[in-house]
């Protein structure tokens, strides 16, 4: 097939445009997100167990620089059989389930209207205003793999995979964006899309609490075969030595 040329045309009437378009709908949808979102109420109980739980782990990673006997008390309150923190406290745990939460369905809800129902009204709408036009080429070639993927709306057999369709650009933008996006509304936004599939894929946005007895005994288990390894032995001979040799140098 012979080289493509594009009309300059289509970089002021559709390359640009699509550009423009998602990100202004990111900018929209990071302030509706942020209109739209509730408070989360959060337990003093919750944050004291997760503060314990920092605690054990900094005395896990930096108790070498603690003397033994300070390492060993601190452990003994997290670790003791009879009064332990980990042993004594008891916690039940709170398992919300989405479809009998209001507030858990009203915040599922919320994150439809402002994440997915965008993405498919703009991107439908795109592929039906630039329908047809190649807007860019990569400078690179690509093997036949890429073409489902950057020539969407464009089913040419002959046609170079490096070219990209209109459809095809506006998703590139829209996952392409979130440097922009980190820059002008900083690093946690809603307008980066990525993020919030992340989010949606590993849970938090379930609404899956963490059960507070399980951590505390993986704690437990962790800190109890942590042994004490002094990392300050000898630290006071090395810091006098110097001074030392000085003033035997200064007497002789």
């Amino acid at each position: 097939m012979a080289e493509l040329l594009l009309d300059s045309d289509i970089r002021i009437w559709v390359f640009l445009p699509i550009v423009v378009i998602t990100f202004l709908v990111g900018i929209i949808r990071h302030y509706v997100t942020i209109l739209l979102s509730s408070e989360k109420k959060v337990e003093m109980q919750q944050i004291a167990d997760s503060q314990a739980l920092i605690r054990s782990r900094m005395l896990r990673e930096n108790g070498r620089f603690l003397p033994k006997q300070s390492f060993l008390m601190r452990k003994h309150f997290f670790n003791n059989e009879q009064t332990g923190f980990f042993k004594t406290q008891k916690r039940e745990p709170v398992m919300k389930n989405p479809m009998t939460d209001p507030s858990m369905m009203t915040d599922m809800m919320k994150g439809n209207i402002t994440n997915v129902l965008p993405m498919i009204v703009i991107g439908g709408w795109i592929n039906w205003a630039f329908s047809g036009f190649l807007t860019t080429k990569v400078p690179f070639p690509l093997t036949l793999r890429f073409k489902p993927m950057l020539q969407r709306g464009v089913e040419l057999a002959s046609l170079d995979a490096s070219w990209v369709s209109s459809a095809s650009w506006y998703f590139l933008n829209v996952f392409g964006l979130r440097s922009m996006y980190s820059l002008i509304l900083g690093q946690d936004n809603a307008a980066d899309q990525t993020r919030i599939m992340q989010d949606q894929m590993t849970g938090p946005a379930m609404g899956m609490p963490q059960d507070p007895s399980k951590a505390f005994k993986a704690e437990w288990e962790a800190l109890e075969i942590c042994e004490h390894q002094w990392a300050l032995e000898g630290v006071e001979d090395e810091v006098i030595a110097p001074h030392i040799e000085n003033i035997r140098n200064k007497s002789i």
